[in-house]
């Protein structure tokens, strides 16, 4: 470990280590002013129910029910509340309470709807169907009415969590594309309705709702993702998103991190694994409720040598948060993330090396390295049970660095002279972001209906500082050992200002319609050096672009029957002009067109989705993607015949499709109950058809300019199939997942070309097939065991052409792998 990464995992264990005896002091000593409220919760069979959220309606305590259905509240302020017991699966109960200040009022609370009666029963809801939920109408800080939502709930998943690994993850997800071209689970490559899921940048992708990628805005790219050890669920939403989350067509993607125990002042988690390939994780968590503060931090390290040769990795994942209910009202907060990885990227394969070996590599010398700190504070205050604001600062100080030699892979690896090798390449990014967000959500009651509104308001800041093309040394170990200056030292910089609103209007008791508005301001910029000159003299650039715009949406949700919720939903989105748009290919011969603009479209979606009887889960929709304004690259000629590069907006694609997802249990369904476990059935499936609209190629030859056109060819990295289909088994405390993944073929460029170039950049991505299989047992309450098996059958198989970082060339999925997860909790 680094000087530096030994000092940021000692910083993140002194701050939990240091709120420990500083809460704990508390032991709750009852204020003059103030009561206690503590009860149970039980079902109807009066078993308790455990992980039920209690709420005080109209402030910000809350707590969740421990596995005896126990609750406490501490240092509550006399008077009369509502108490409000929600839970997957049950109908919400409103219970009032008579605080009085110097006494304890103990309430007994009963629960009904509860999704099934037996233990069993519940154990294996809490396993198959409650895998997947969609978000309620109304959340703490937005509306999600009319919108295609998911939820992802990693506690009842049977998958690899260690390494991240997405197509588990995602398997009731129906048409997320994966990129699996590297094995370490860092970075989530993930996308759809035919969009490219590099590092994730056509989501907003964000952590508790803060922004995790390197600027949203001028470099979308997400670096960064926790680990899904310590993420309680994933939240995704489709186009309908960008309203109130920015602008990005492929929506919103945000990982919501796993909570402090609330019964207890201390909670420990931890989870010891091992795997194939020299797999190492750690993860261990601690985290609980004092009085009114409540803590959490966990520290995550794996390493691995990985599938392929030179693919090695190290990766730290730290972090910590506290908060502090000042009042009833008023919770204020801060946490930090903070991630250190060192990559060994084996580079790509040409197609011919891949049918030979594809675990080979013929680059020893290529490192990757990502130090990530994500800072944050935050406030929250309720000013009734109807209304609350939401405040939060955030930043983002983090780099991006990578030495090798990223030639063409039929190129020999840097041969230098005298019988060394050539020295490396070393690029480095460094970030400095931070932003702002305030949120309220009020409802209101108006001709006999209750609505609600959510608006906000959005800053943000950016600035990256980019070197590139800097002379390293001629080893093969990580460092940035750099000889001379970067050639290209630019200052990137991005300012984004945001109002947006939406307003839920109930039209009845089964009909909601919801309309928005964002307002968007916009500035990019970059200047300084982009090389230097045969002279010494720099060549410099500065470029910028200001504007604003509008976005407009409309969703709509009728709930037609207890079973079936039918939802629609028209949102426009926009992808900005990046700073890789504004920066040339080359000082000479290119110009960039003076009236670039930023990629324009919608989304439309239309679907139904429900649940029948608590053997049936489905969510069945279609979409259309209009995505206008793309950027390209076009040769043009000049009044004296020489040919040079324009950088200008030339196409429009347009994908539409289906997403599907259905789970049933037949077990539940023709018997209800049984001795011998329970078993549901799932599949997602994902029909896309993303086509260019307009597309125009120009080309030279012999002094003459030829128009042509891509109209109607196949928008890149897009599979017209992505089908997932699976089997979860659960008896009493058993589960076991078996999945099989299958996608279509597609195509790596524009051009939709088949037969594959030389260098393997180019050319048909075959259709795949994966099959996995997962287990956990838990033992005693306390103690689980977890175990995995990877690419079952060992299928040979890749995702990704690169055309640079980090291949270049075909860039091979990992193969067959297993794991074994030991782990504990008090």
């Amino acid at each position: 470990m680094t000087r530096q990464l030994r000092f940021t995992s000692l910083l993140i264990s002194l701050c939990i280590c240091c709120a420990l005896p500083a809460l704990s002091h508390d032991k709750s000593v009852q204020g003059i002013g103030t009561g206690t409220l503590q009860g149970n919760v039980v079902d109807r069979d009066n078993k308790p129910a455990e992980g039920m959220t209690i709420t005080l309606q109209g402030t910000v305590r809350q707590v969740t029910t421990n596995q005896n259905g126990y609750f406490q509240f501490r240092n509550i302020p006399g008077g009369q509340y509502s108490v409000v017991v929600t839970g997957v699966g049950v109908q919400p109960l409103i219970h009032p309470a008579d605080i009085i200040n110097g006494q304890t009022l103990v309430l007994n609370l009963t629960i009904s709807e509860r999704v099934q009666e037996l233990e069993e029963v519940k154990i294996r809801a809490a396993k198959g169907l409650r895998e997947r939920e969609v978000l309620p109408e109304i959340g703490q800080t937005a509306i999600y009415a009319g919108k295609k939502t998911e939820v992802i709930n990693l506690n009842a998943l049977d998958a690899n969590l260690i390494t991240n690994n997405s197509r588990q993850v995602f398997s009731k997800t129906p048409g997320v594309m994966v990129w699996e071209s590297e094995g370490s689970g860092m970075q989530v490559g993930v996308a759809v309705r035919g969009l490219s899921p590099n590092r994730s940048w056509e989501f907003n992708v964000r952590q508790n709702g803060i922004d995790i990628s390197s600027d949203p805005f001028g470099y979308p790219e997400a670096y960064y993702n926790p680990p899904m050890q310590a993420v309680e669920r994933i939240e995704l939403i489709r186009g309908g998103a960008s309203l109130q989350y920015g602008p990005q067509f492929g929506g919103l993607l945000n990982y919501v991190l796993k909570k402090p125990a609330t019964d207890k002042p201390v909670s420990i988690e931890t989870q010891q694994s091992i795997g194939s390939y020299g797999l190492f994780s750690t993860y261990n968590s601690v985290g609980g409720t004092v009085g009114k503060v409540q803590y959490f931090g966990y520290v995550d390290y794996r390493r691995a040598d990985g599938w392929r040769q030179n693919s090695r990795y190290s990766i730290f994942n730290g972090f910590a948060s506290v908060s502090y209910a000042v009042t009833n009202r008023l919770r204020i907060g801060a946490e930090v993330s903070r991630a250190y990885s060192v990559n060994q990227q084996p580079g790509g394969l040409t197609d011919i090396q891949f049918n030979q070996d594809a675990r080979q590599s013929i680059r020893s010398r290529n490192w990757f390295n990502v130090p990530w700190t994500v800072p944050s504070l935050s406030a929250e205050y309720a000013f009734s049970d109807k209304t609350r604001l939401t405040w939060r600062v955030h930043g983002l100080f983090s780099e991006r660095n990578q030495i090798g030699f990223v030639s063409a892979i039929t190129n020999a690896d840097g041969p230098g002279t005298n019988g060394q090798l050539a020295n490396r390449t070393i690029d480095s990014d460094l970030y400095r972001n931070w932003g702002s967000e305030f949120r309220l959500l009020t409802q209101y009651t108006a001709l006999g209906q209750q609505h609600a509104l959510s608006a906000g308001v959005k800053y943000f800041n950016g600035f990256t500082a980019r070197r590139q093309q800097g002379k390293g040394d001629t080893g093969s170990d990580y460092n940035r050992d750099l000889q001379g200056v970067y050639p290209r030292d630019l200052s990137l910089r991005t300012t984004n200002r945001a109002v947006f609103a939406e307003n839920l209007f109930r039209l009845g008791s089964h009909w909601t319609l919801t309309p928005g508005v964002r307002v968007e301001l916009l500035d990019n910029s970059v200047a300084g050096r982009y090389s230097f000159a045969a002279t010494g003299a720099e060549n410099r650039i500065d470029q910028s672009r200001q504007r604003s715009f509008v976005l407009a949406g409309v969703g709509t949700e009728v709930k037609a029957a207890s079973f079936a919720t039918f939802y629609g939903n028209y949102s426009q989105a926009y992808r900005p002009v990046t700073f890789a748009d504004l920066t040339p290919a080359a000082l000479t011969d290119f110009v960039i067109d003076p009236n670039l603009r930023d990629a324009r479209g919608y989304t439309l979606d239309a679907g139904v989705r429900g649940a029948y009887r608590k053997f049936l889960n489905y969510d069945i929709g279609v979409y259309y993607l209009d995505y206008n304004n793309r950027v390209g690259t076009l040769t043009q000629l000049d009044a004296g015949g020489k040919t040079y590069q324009y950088r200008t907006n030339i196409g429009r694609s347009v994908s539409r499709g289906v997403e599907a997802y259905v789970e049933f249990d037949p077990v539940v369904a023709l018997v209800k109950h049984s001795k011998v476990g329970y078993v549901s059935l799932f599949t997602s499936l994902g029909f896309t058809d993303a086509r260019y609209r307009n597309l125009p190629t120009t080309t030279v030859t012999n002094g003459q300019l030829t128009e042509g056109n891509l109209r109607d060819k196949f928008v890149e990295n897009a599979p017209r199939f992505i089908g997932r289909f699976g089997l979860n088994y659960t008896y009493k405390t058993f589960t076991m997942t078996a999945l099989l993944n299958q996608v279509a073929e597609t195509f790596s460029d524009a051009n939709n070309t088949t037969a594959p170039t030389a260098n393997g950049q180019t050319g048909l991505i075959p259709a795949y097939r994966i099959m996995d299989i997962s287990a956990s047992l838990k033992l005693a309450r306390r103690y689980s065991i977890r175990a995995g098996v990877n690419n079952l059958t060992n299928a040979v198989y890749f995702t990704r052409r690169a055309g640079g970082y980090p291949g270049p060339g075909v860039l091979p999925a990992d193969g067959r792998s297993g794991y074994l997860s030991v782990g504990f909790t008090w």
